[in-house]
């Protein structure tokens, strides 16, 4: 039962007939869901201590609100424990900040899929993957908190692909789009320390993401040539905007990378100087804007340098997400753009399971 009302449906008491009927209803992303039966959305409600009626985020566009009840319907039906709402319920209320440009993510033809990255203790409490086959499949939180995102876009936001959903071509991340940070053998602060949130306190960053870009280097072995290939990754043509970047290295390549002392904040500049494209490559593509160029040789953040002669993809180191995740063995780390030609969305991060609103 998908809607913000509390609504019962009575059904044949036979499972596969629910799911049909889950169906029928225009509630399912294409796969079978789980039937919402109400012992379960109670179960999944004593993880969030406000009242159901509770309104975690809205749509500028539509005026549609999605209520904690509503939140906890959809995540029954995505297949999440109990244990696993807090992170959907942070995630929304991340999503609900005016930066992240809720409804223009969700509608534009760029295609984008809300990436959940959660840092912090809660993804050992709530058995998360961080390691090997990180943005595949197998792990239950990872696949059923994306999912419960995607849920939630579809039945209460009405985000339906084909009529408000107007991706050109979609994006797997459609289904589902949810990691964790690894913290074993991690040299650098955690995503949720970066934040200055209290110790012990995770948190889940929401970023309108573009489609996956793996990265291979196993030759490399100083951080300049691991990072390098990277920095031509972001710096594509294809993708190449004003636009934020989320990289994931993999732990072989961070143990390069940091094998000189290198830190978090050397990556993020080294990352931004070399992620570029000279105005005249740029122009022979048709991707040259002057009001862009001036935009971000004119932003305080920027280390491109004065007029340079570049664009570069963001508008300074800030604007690159770094973390580390995967499995020991592999030189492959992920590349993932932002939503849009431009600023279009601004990530934005919540602590899980704690209400700064609150009083």
């Amino acid at each position: 039962m998908p809607s913000n009302a509390a609504r019962i449906h009575e059904v044949e008491d036979d499972l596969l007939a629910a799911i049909d009927y889950c169906y029928e209803q225009g509630w399912t992303d294409g796969l079978p869901v789980v039937p919402p039966d109400v012992a379960r959305v109670e179960a999944m409600l004593l993880f969030e201590g406000r009242p159901p009626e509770t309104v975690l985020a809205a749509h500028p566009a539509t005026g549609l609100e999605c209520t904690v009840h509503a939140a906890a319907v959809n995540a029954v039906m995505a297949g999440c424990k109990p244990e696993y709402f807090p992170v959907v319920v942070a995630a929304f209320e991340a999503m609900n900040e005016p930066g992240f440009n809720f409804h223009g993510s969700t509608a534009s033809t760029g295609g984008s899929a809300p990436l959940l990255v959660v840092s912090g203790p809660v993804i050992d409490d709530i058995g998360m993957n961080a390691d090997v086959n990180l943005f595949g499949p197998g792990n239950r939180a990872n696949a059923t908190i994306g999912r419960a995102v995607r849920l939630i876009l579809m039945n209460v936001f009405q985000m339906i692909p084909g009529l408000s959903d107007k991706s050109t071509q979609g994006n797997p991340g459609k289904f589902s789009f949810c990691i964790a940070e690894r913290r074993a053998d991690n040299p650098w602060p955690l995503v949720s320390e970066d934040l200055d949130y209290p110790p012990g306190v995770s948190s889940v960053t929401v970023f309108a993401a573009g489609g996956f870009c793996n990265v291979e280097n196993h030759g490399g072995n100083t951080p300049e040539q691991v990072l390098g290939s990277i920095a031509d990754a972001m710096a594509n043509y294809g993708c190449i905007t004003l636009g934020q970047s989320v990289v994931v290295l993999s732990p072989e390549h961070m143990r390069v990378i940091t094998s000189t002392g290198w830190s978090k904040r050397q990556v993020r500049e080294f990352l931004f100087t070399h992620a570029a494209r000279t105005v005249e490559g740029m122009r022979s593509v048709g991707k040259f804007r002057q009001r862009e160029y001036d935009k971000q040789h004119g932003n305080e953040n920027s280390r491109a340098g004065a007029m340079d002669g570049k664009m570069h993809r963001g508008l300074g180191p800030d604007d690159i997400l770094v973390l580390m995740g995967g499995g020991d063995a592999g030189g492959h780390s992920c590349f993932i753009p932002s939503w849009s030609r431009g600023r279009g969305s601004i990530m934005q991060s919540r602590p899980i399971g704690v209400c700064i609103d609150c009083n």
